[in-house]
């Protein structure tokens, strides 16, 4: 006879979500109330912009259990700190306390995170479906590290476009730019050959004869752009090497199961069905002998 499961919604509800996660609901509770404070603060100085991001921020901070509560998966409690933390720096931190200017290296251990956070959603969503008995397809651990690897790596490409669209046709500099000493280009070759030629020890450049004053030639956004997919691929093959030898080596490894989400009710999904025949008979006659 089948075991009673108990309905998924049941386990699902806020308080639920409290006691399984404790620490997950504190670092929530405990960002959500400082997020709060700077959005009283920007509204009585008028900050308008400000206060918008932090309305954005309390909103995403709602979507890890969002996902959990309307499609049945299972954020684990690392990951799940780690996409609060990830919000609150990027926007708060990186954009209202202007991180992104005062550390320069801020926005490369951001994108680094974003590169392991899609990692592992694409991840999740092939796993997912490979363990799942109703989808008759089966995937090898080599192809779903890959192929949560290039979706990490597209999602970073597209954030890239976004950017450099913002830039285009808004001029909000969210490529920054980079000062550098030397240039190579074939533009500067004057017999037109397609000779590269290169200018060394650049400190300053003049534009329509004013002084830049930045101490070297400003790169628009090439280097920045270039750097941040480098470190997203870091992001997206770290995961992905995890994530290979999360499935190589199912249910071993407490540094997978900490980062890799899961269907709620894993047992639906791993468990075949019962005919409903079958269920009936066993339960009038008792199981049938092997």
């Amino acid at each position: 006879m089948t075991p009673h499961r108990k309905p998924f919604t049941n386990s699902r509800d806020l308080r639920g979500t409290i006691r399984r996660q404790p620490a997950v609901f504190t670092v929530y509770l405990v960002l959500r109330l400082i997020v709060a404070a700077i959005l009283v603060s920007s509204i009585l100085r008028g900050e308008y912009e400000s206060a918008f991001i932090c309305l954005l921020v309390l909103v995403l901070f709602m979507l890890p259990f969002f996902i959990q509560q309307n499609f049945g998966i299972e954020l684990p409690s690392a990951l799940e700190i780690i996409i609060l933390l990830f919000i609150f720096a990027a926007e708060i931190l990186g954009e209202l306390e202007c991180y992104f200017i005062t550390y320069p290296h801020w926005d490369t251990i951001l994108h680094t995170t974003t590169g392991f956070l899609c990692a592992a959603t694409g991840f999740a969503m092939i796993d997912i479906l490979n363990r799942n008995s109703r989808i008759k397809f089966t995937l090898s651990p080599v192809y779903v590290a890959l192929a949560a690897f290039c979706f990490s790596m597209t999602v970073g490409v597209l954030w890239e476009f976004f950017e450099f669209g913002m830039d285009r046709l808004f001029s909000m500099d969210m490529q920054k730019d980079t000062v550098i000493g030397s240039v190579t280009s074939v533009m500067l070759d004057p017999t037109n050959s397609n000779t590269p030629v290169t200018i060394d020890g650049i400190t300053s450049v003049a534009v329509n004869g004013r002084e830049l004053g930045v101490g070297g030639y400003l790169d628009i956004g090439l280097y920045d752009t270039m750097a941040d997919l480098f470190v997203n691929f870091i992001g997206a093959a770290i995961f992905s090497t995890i994530g290979y030898f999360y499935i190589k080596h199912r249910g071993k490894g407490k540094l997978a199961k900490a980062f890799i989400p899961t269907l709620a009710d894993t047992c639906e999904q791993t468990e075949p069905a019962v005919p409903d025949e079958q269920a009936a008979d066993e339960q009038k006659h008792g199981p049938s002998p092997q």
